[in-house]
């Protein structure tokens, strides 16, 4: 079983992206009864005044292997700070394998692009 966190940086103003909205999800297997198989929200939280957010799930309790995706609401965060934005929402899809790990999910921000990368 893994654990994750994430944190944001605004590279445009080249400090931490505070108060954005975070929900984890566990994307199912689209084979067969769509019906089964609609991606379940796990966690969520809100990036804290250092841009992170470490726990999405109750007590940090881990995750097991699957696909998950992050969805991070920067609409609200651009609109607070006065300024447009191309991209009101960032989605990054990963895979957790079978190994027990840390994962640390980066999202480096700016109005108009955004990058990640998986940390450490």
């Amino acid at each position: 079983m893994s654990t994750l966190s994430t944190h944001v940086l605004d590279t445009s103003l080249g400090k931490p992206a505070s108060g954005i909205p975070v929900l984890l999800e566990r994307v199912r297997d689209s084979k067969g009864d769509p019906a089964e198989h609609r991606d379940l929200t796990i966690g969520a939280g809100t990036t804290d005044d250092d841009g992170r957010l470490k726990e999405f799930v109750s007590a940090g309790a881990p995750l097991s292997p699957g696909t998950y995706r992050l969805r991070f609401d920067v609409s609200e965060y651009f609109a607070r700070t006065q300024r447009e934005t191309f991209f009101p929402e960032v989605a990054v899809v990963f895979r957790i394998g079978a190994a027990d790990q840390h994962f640390h999910v980066p999202v480096l921000l700016s109005p108009f692009g955004y990058s990640t990368y998986r940390g450490s």
